[in-house]
C-alpha cells in the first residue's frame, strides 16, 4: 500500500505569507523582521521540497502586514522570495520581494570612518548591482556585499 503523507498547515484569515525563501537565508529574514519578538503565530518551514527552487523555505505570519521597507530588507536577503498578503482567508496580493534601487536607514556602512558610523546621519546605498548585491554607500562610497552586509539594529 502506497500511502503519501503531507503535512498540512493550517490557513491564516489575515497575515502574510513569504514564501520561496532560499533555505540559506531563512532564519536571516525572520532576525531582520524581528519575527522572533513577534506575539502572535508565526510558522517557519524550512527544507522543504520546491519545483522552482530544489528546497525551500516559507514563513506564514498571522496579522502581520509589512511595510516597504521591511518589504526590502526581505528583497536583499531573498530576491527570490515571493510575498502574499491574506485577508479573510483570501490572497489578496502577490508579488515578488524585489532590491530596490536606494536603501536608506537599515543597512550599515562598513567603512568604520564613514560619517553615518560617527553621526547621527541616516545610511543612504546606491544598489549597482542587483545580481550580485553591491550596494554603494552615498556618503563615502564603500561597496557593501552580500557577504558585509549589516542590517541596523
Amino acid at each position: 500500500m502506497d500511502t503519501k503523507k503531507e503535512l498540512v498547515v493550517s490557513a491564516i484569515q489575515d497575515g502574510t505569507v513569504i514564501d520561496h525563501i532560499p533555505t540559506e537565508a531563512v532564519y536571516q529574514v525572520i532576525r531582520i523582521l524581528g519575527l522572533e519578538k513577534y506575539k502572535d503565530e508565526v510558522l517557519i518551514g524550512n527544507y522543504l521540497s520546491s519545483r522552482k527552487l530544489g528546497r525551500k523555505g516559507i514563513v506564514k505570519i498571522k496579522n502581520k502586514h509589512f511595510t516597504k521597507d521591511e518589504i526590502s530588507k526581505i528583497g536583499l536577503v531573498a530576491p527570490s522570495a515571493s510575498i502574499i498578503n491574506i485577508e479573510d482567508y483570501n490572497v489578496t496580493d502577490k508579488f515578488r520581494a524585489e532590491i530596490p534601487d536606494t536603501v536608506e536607514n537599515f543597512i550599515r556602512c562598513a567603512n568604520p570612518k564613514c560619517i553615518t558610523n560617527a553621526e547621527a546621519v541616516p545610511t543612504r546605498f546606491h544598489v549597482v548591482d542587483k545580481e550580485n548585491l553591491k550596494l554603494k554607500c552615498h556618503y563615502c562610497e564603500k561597496f557593501t556585499t552580500k557577504e558585509t552586509l549589516k542590517f541596523s539594529e
